[in-house]
C-alpha cells in the first residue's frame, strides 16, 4: 500500500520511521526541523497509523517494507538514508535486508538484538501497561484522533509473546549499507546490541548515549541528531 507520507526540504533523502503508535508529523520532530534545510525529509506513516488506513497486521514487518518501498517508488526516491526507532527501526531493518539497493544508510535505536533471558517477565509487564493505558479516557481519546485506523489492534498484537521479530534483529544479514546502531545508556537490554552487531558487520558504527533510554531521540534530541548528521555525511563523502 502507499502510505501517507509528508515530504520536507530537498536534497539527499532521508526517511525518518516512527515509533509505535505516533505518526510522521508527532515523533523525530527536532530532527525534521534540522534535517530540513540540507536533505530532503521524508516521513511516512507506517500502515495502521495516521493517516495510512490498514488494519490488517498479519504480516506487519515484511508488509511494511513493502509498503516504505512502493511509496519510495512512487516518490521517485532510488535510495534513501534510512533513520528509525522501536516499531520503526524494525521496520527499517527489515526493509534494508529486503531491498538492500534502496539504503544509503541505515540508522536503528530502541531495538533488542536478541531475546532477553526475561523476556516473558518484561513482555508481561509491556500487556500490563497497555492494559492501564485502554482505562485512561484522555488517552484513548488522543489516540483515536491521532489514528484513522483501529490503533488498539497494535496492543492487541503486542499481546502475543512471539509478536517481536527476533529472527530479524539477531543479524544484519543481507545489509549492504553502513549501520549506525543507537542506544540510551539507560536500557540495559538494548545495549547488548552495541556489543553484537560490530561483530556481525564490518561498518557497523555504535553510540551510547547517555541520560537516556528506549527513545533516545526525543530524550537526548541534540546528542543524537548531532551523531546522526556526522554519520550521514560520513557515508555521503564516501
Amino acid at each position: 500500500m502507499l502510505l501517507h507520507t509528508e515530504v520536507f526540504g530537498v536534497g539527499e533523502p532521508i526517511v525518518f520511521l516512527h515509533t509505535g503508535l505516533q505518526t510522521s508529523l508527532t515523533d523525530f520532530e527536532y530532527q525534521r526541523e534540522y534535517f530540513k534545510h540540507n536533505f530532503k525529509v521524508i516521513l511516512p506513516d507506517l500502515r495502521g497509523h495516521g493517516k495510512s488506513i490498514e488494519n490488517d497486521l498479519s504480516n506487519f514487518f515484511e508488509d511494511s517494507a513493502i509498503d516504505i518501498e512502493e511509496t519510495l517508488n512512487k516518490l521517485d526516491v532510488k535510495s534513501t538514508h534510512l533513520v528509525g526507532c522501536s516499531l520503526g527501526a524494525l521496520v527499517g531493518l527489515c526493509f534494508a535486508k529486503k531491498f538492500p539497493h534502496k539504503v544509503k544508510s541505515l540508522t536503528i535505536s530502541g531495538v533488542l538484538s536478541e531475546k532477553p533471558e526475561n523476556w516473558i517477565e518484561m513482555h508481561k509487564k509491556d500487556v500490563e501497561s497497555q492494559a492501564q493505558l485502554l482505562k485512561n479516557e484522555d488517552v484513548v481519546n488522543y489516540f483515536d484522533n491521532l489514528h484513522r485506523s483501529d490503533w488498539k489492534q497494535f496492543l492487541y498484537m503486542g499481546q502475543d509473546e512471539h509478536w517481536y521479530p527476533f529472527h530479524e534483529t539477531k543479524d544484519l544479514d543481507g545489509i549492504n549499507s553502513p549501520v549506525l546502531y543507537m542506544v540510551g545508556e539507560g536500557n540495559k537490554v538494548e545495549t547488548k546490541g552495541a556489543i553484537l552487531y560490530p561483530l556481525l558487520k564490518e561498518d557497523v558504527h555504535v553510540s551510547i548515549i547517555p541520560f537516556a533510554s528506549h527513545l533516545v531521540h526525543s530524550e537526548q534530541p541534540e546528542i543524537y541528531t548531532k551523531v546522526l548528521d556526522a554519520f550521514i555525511k560520513k557515508v555521503v563523502k564516501e
